[in-house]
């Protein structure tokens, strides 16, 4: 029975192209593995810092027991709290190889020799894994404050793995009787054009090998080629969308501890500040009293203890008192009486209240208000411009100015009060706003200031939904601007 060449010719094209596919096969199968395999490896890394993470925050916020109770206490509630991040099953054990929690009802102790040998390795500080089925079991270290406190294991499901893998056996299969079927048909021509495409397929998942993912389907076909590049270009997508969402996750749980550090920070350094100007009153009391109980027959040291005795109570008092309403309002919502409110008669009122002391001081209050009308509580709109105005006359030189202009602009109120005293340096203009900073202690407290009315004034504001700014001036003095919505 004679073939023809052109039939030789086919089946030899045929079989090359059999061969030419099942090689291809291969290189992707396995480059689709190790890819899985080491995105998988790096996905659990990435799960294990993030419960590394998320134990140490739990670990550090509120009252630290041992390690081993801390575990035994919160076990199940973080392994739980931990499946909900990762989307894996977690286990916890602690350093004696007991379990401490886990995200699965009913699940006991591991008991065979396979996760026992490997619990025991994860405990030596070591990454240990195990395939059960088609489930892989991840043990890593969970380190504590100092040393491993524990192990954590992950589940990472591998039937989806195994299946995609089948699929594209199933799927180099299809397409390789399809290529046969074809090469009869076409010969030469299709054995080029499938063999260009086949190439472009094995460039794409080398690509992906090497994390290098890729923008658009490696190929634009309507058969079994195309398909697969497709389906490689959904993979490519969907690896690239979830490294880049754990590493969101992480950047997310990095900056929540970053934050609750600074937030105890901050508490320290409030604390100190509050100590350190008790203590200057305080101090400068018993020194008096010391005085007083060595020469308490002089009666000029008398009056000068009782004056200094009732300037400091004041200052104390002074200092008290604002610090219970800055502290409250940091933490409660109290629920402000805001009411339609003239800026302009408000400002006027004020200024009234406050021109004798100017007046004391040797200096010129004025006021200049365009009318317009606010929302906000008028017993927080008064205590604003008291402390600002009281803070221009204690910081003036005598013969000095202070003063107010309120105007409409853009449908918000802007109020500006500055005044001709000694300014305010550059280098203090970021922290003038924080509680018990002062630009001159000295002259602070020989006025009696406490460094808490512009903290105070900058919650009041912000409280009834509006902004305070130091302006930049030039020469000496300084000056305000509040702005708040206006309402018709």
């Amino acid at each position: 029975m004679r073939f023809s060449i052109k039939l030789k010719f086919s089946l030899f094209l045929g079989l090359l192209l059999i061969l030419a596919v099942s090689v291809l096969s291969y290189f992707v199968l396995r480059g689709v593995e190790r890819n899985e395999q080491t995105q998988a490896e790096a996905s659990l890394a990435q799960h294990v810092k993030t419960v590394n993470l998320r134990v140490k925050q739990a670990y550090y916020t509120g009252v630290q027991p041992p390690p081993q109770q801390f575990l035994q206490r919160r076990g199940r509630e973080l392994a739980t709290e931990l499946a909900g991040f990762t989307g894996l099953e977690v286990t916890l054990y602690d350093a004696q190889g007991e379990q401490a929690g886990t995200s699965v009802q009913g699940v006991p102790v591991p008991g065979d020799p396979g996760t026992a040998e490997a619990l025991t390795y994860a405990l030596q500080n070591k990454i240990a894994y195990q395939s059960k089925g088609d489930k892989l079991l991840y043990l890593a270290p969970l380190q504590g404050p100092e040393a491993q406190m524990g192990v954590v294991q992950l589940q990472y499901p591998l039937k989806n793995a195994q299946a995609f893998q089948q699929t594209l056996r199933n799927l180099f299969l299809t397409t390789g009787a399809a290529v046969l079927l074809l090469s009869f048909i076409t010969g030469y021509l299709y054995f080029n054009r499938a063999a260009v495409a086949i190439s472009r397929l094995k460039k794409a998942a080398e690509s992906i090998r090497r994390t290098e993912y890729i923008p658009a389907p490696p190929l634009e076909r309507r058969d079994e080629l195309g398909e697969l590049a497709e389906g490689i270009y959904y993979m490519s997508r969907e690896i690239e969308s979830s490294i880049a969402a754990k590493d969101e996750e992480q950047r997310k749980l990095q900056l929540a501890v970053t934050k609750l550090q600074a937030l105890e920070q901050q508490q320290k350094q409030y604390i100190g500040n509050i100590s350190h100007e008790f203590k200057t009153p305080l101090t400068s009391i018993k020194a008096y009293v010391d005085l007083l109980n060595m020469y308490d027959d002089d009666p000029q040291l008398l009056l000068e203890a009782k004056i200094s005795i009732a300037k400091e109570t004041d200052r104390l008092y002074e200092m008290v008192d604002k610090v219970l309403q800055l502290t409250a309002l940091e933490k409660y919502d109290f629920e402000s009486q805001a009411e339609r409110f003239e800026a302009a008669e408000g400002l006027q009122d004020i200024c009234g209240r406050m021109n004798g002391k100017a007046e004391r001081f040797g200096l010129t209050l004025t006021l200049e208000a365009e009318p317009a009308h606010i929302w906000i509580d008028k017993e927080s709109f008064m205590h604003i411009f008291i402390n600002l105005i009281d803070n221009a006359i204690k910081y003036n030189v005598p013969g000095g100015t202070v003063s107010l202009r309120s105007e409409v602009r853009e449908d918000r109120v802007e109020i500006t009060v500055s005044d001709t005293g000694i300014g305010i340096p550059s280098e203090a203009r970021e922290k003038i706003f924080e509680p018990f900073f002062t630009v001159n202690r000295d002259r602070a407290r020989a006025s009696g200031g406490t460094g808490l009315g512009l903290s105070l004034v900058r919650n009041l504001v912000e409280k009834q939904g509006g902004s305070i700014a130091l302006l930049e001036t030039e020469g000496e003095g300084s000056a305000f601007r509040l702005s708040f919505p206006q309402i018709q």
